[in-house]
C-alpha cells in the first residue's frame, strides 16, 4: 500500500545529490567571517541550481485526475520552514523565508507569471502587485474619530509594506493524476499564493480578522529561483533542502479547502456551514478518494 501523500524518489534523491551551498560554504577553512560562504571555482561549477525537469505526460497517459486547493497553515510546526526567518537583519541574505523569496524575485523581474485568482486568466503588473502588499494601518484616534463621525482623516492613518511575520499561510493549487504508462499515481503543483490578514480601516472591530490572497504565483515559473534558494534542515545543517524539493516532495502539513466541483467555484464551507469538525472530516474524505484510487486500480 503506497502512502497517500508519499515523497517522491526522484525528489529525494535531488536533495541528497545537488544540496545547495549556502551562507555555511567555507565555514571549516574560513579564516576570517568575511570568508564563509566564498565559493571555489569548482564548487561555482558543480553546484547547479537548475530544477530537474518535469518528465513530459501526454494527455493520453493520464487516466484520471483531480484539482485540489489546499492551506498550509503556518501556525503549524511541520510547516515553520516556510514561515522563518521573518527577519533576515541577523541571518544575512541566504536565508530567507518563502514570502521574502517571492518578493525579492518579484522586484527582480525573475518571477513574471502571478496573477489575481488561482485560475491564471488575469494578469498582474509589478505595480498591482506592490499595491497589494500595502497595509493600511489606524491609529486609536483614527478609529474613535469613525466611531464618531463614519470616516478617518489621512494623518490617523499609516501606509506600510507587509513583511513575512504577518503571513497566515499559503494556499497552493495542484493536480492529483494516475499515470497509467507508469502505473502511478503523482502530483503537480501548479500555483501557490502567500495568505495574509486583511487590514480594513473601515472595519474597526474585534472579530476574527479576514485572510486575503496577496497574489497567485504559477509554480512553473518560480521553480528556478525557488532551487536556488535552500530551507534550514534541523536535523542537518551541512545539507539544505531548496524550497523546490521540499513543495513538490510535499514536505507539509495541509487541509483541502477545495476540490473542483460542477457548482463553479464552491468551497468545503460553502456546503458545510460553520463546523470545523465536520469541514476538517471532509477534506480527510477527499483525501480518501484520491488515495483509493490509487490503491482500487491493483485490487480489480
Amino acid at each position: 500500500m503506497k502512502p497517500f501523500f508519499h515523497l517522491q524518489i526522484l525528489f529525494i534523491a535531488i536533495a541528497f545529490s545537488s544540496a545547495h551551498l549556502n551562507a555555511q560554504a567555507n565555514l571549516l577553512n574560513a579564516r576570517v567571517p568575511q570568508d564563509i560562504g566564498k565559493l571555489t571555482e569548482y564548487q561555482v561549477e558543480s553546484n547547479d541550481v537548475t530544477p530537474m525537469a518535469y518528465g513530459y505526460v501526454d494527455d493520453r497517459d493520464v487516466l484520471w485526475s483531480k484539482t485540489i486547493w489546499e492551506i498550509i497553515d503556518l501556525n503549524e510546526r511541520v510547516n515553520f520552514p516556510y514561515y522563518y526567518p521573518t527577519d533576515t537583519l541577523n541571518l544575512g541574505p541566504d536565508r530567507r523565508s518563502l514570502f521574502d523569496l517571492l518578493k525579492l524575485d518579484l522586484s527582480r523581474g525573475r518571477i513574471k507569471e502571478v496573477y489575481n485568482s488561482s485560475y491564471f486568466q488575469e494578469k498582474l503588473t509589478y505595480e498591482e502587485i506592490q499595491e497589494s502588499l500595502m497595509a493600511i494601518d489606524t491609529i486609536e484616534a483614527g478609529y474613535d474619530q469613525y466611531n464618531a463621525e463614519g470616516f478617518v482623516d489621512p494623518e490617523y492613518i499609516n501606509k506600510r509594506r507587509i513583511t513575512a511575520a504577518e503571513i497566515k499561510q499559503y494556499r497552493i493549487k495542484g493536480t492529483w493524476y494516475f499515470n497509467k504508462r507508469l502505473g502511478e499515481l503523482r502530483y503537480r503543483l501548479l500555483g501557490v499564493c502567500p495568505v495574509a490578514a486583511d487590514i480594513n480601516i473601515q472595519a474597526a472591530t474585534e472579530e476574527e480578522e479576514d485572510l486575503v490572497e496577496l497574489f497567485w504565483v504559477w509554480y512553473p515559473d518560480a521553480r528556478k529561483t525557488l532551487n536556488q534558494n535552500s530551507i534550514f534542515n534541523s536535523r542537518n545543517s551541512s545539507q539544505p533542502i531548496t524550497f523546490d524539493v521540499m513543495l513538490n516532495s510535499r514536505r507539509f502539513n495541509s487541509i483541502i479547502y477545495k476540490e473542483e466541483n460542477v457548482y463553479e467555484d464552491r468551497e468545503v464551507k460553502d456546503y458545510i456551514f460553520e463546523d470545523a469538525l465536520r469541514q476538517l472530516l471532509e477534506s480527510e474524505r477527499i483525501k480518501s478518494v484520491i488515495r483509493d484510487f490509487e490503491q482500487d486500480m491493483w485490487n480489480n
